[in-house]
């Protein structure tokens, strides 16, 4: 039924054999002067890279669901990619989970108030925020965003090295990846 929440089909087995097999999606908050700047993102669990991401000043459905709309043109999954969110009301909505039931996307949510079954994203948010969110006192909305995507697109997925990836990066795992297969 639509706008409920989904099994967990995760079970935290965060591992998966390729890319756009399993994506994590959350939702994590950045304070500037004037007042919170959201950012919604989803993330490959193989290769730890954001395939999807957006920001915006309101914590409503249409920032999650940009983010998977960003994923989707970018990714073009095949129908049984596992997508895996917490409870959240945007993750939740039936805008969000149309969205994924067109495309042939199962739906799986961490059990209730469990972090742990979401772990793959937390990390990701802790990675960011101590690289890029905390040690700037940001004035302006506009400012972080354009930041945000700089670490993205510029340093995360193309340099940052993961010791869960062989110390490559998210692109250069999946390049190595897809050569292997």
């Amino acid at each position: 039924m639509p706008g409920l929440s989904r099994p967990n089909l995760v079970v935290q087995d965060f591992a998966a054999d390729g890319p756009d097999q399993k994506w994590g999606a959350d939702i994590s908050y950045i304070w500037t002067a004037e007042g919170w700047l959201y950012l919604a993102f989803v993330l490959d669990l193989f290769s730890r890279r954001v395939v999807g991401w957006a920001t915006s000043d309101r914590l409503k459905r249409d920032l999650a669901v940009e983010a998977l709309r960003r994923a989707l043109v970018a990714r073009n999954p095949a129908p049984g990619l596992v997508h895996h969110s917490d409870r959240g009301s945007q993750y939740c909505s039936i805008d969000y989970q149309a969205l994924l039931r067109q495309r042939g996307i199962l739906i799986s949510m961490s059990g209730r108030g469990n972090c742990y079954d979401n772990a793959m994203v937390e990390t990701f948010f802790k990675t960011i925020k101590s690289e890029l969110v905390w040690p700037v006192a940001w004035q302006f909305r506009q400012q972080a965003e354009n930041a945000v995507a700089r670490y993205i697109d510029g340093f995360y997925n193309p340099v940052r090295r993961h010791s869960s990836l062989g110390f490559q990066s998210p692109i250069a795992f999946e390049r190595k990846a897809r050569e292997v297969s």
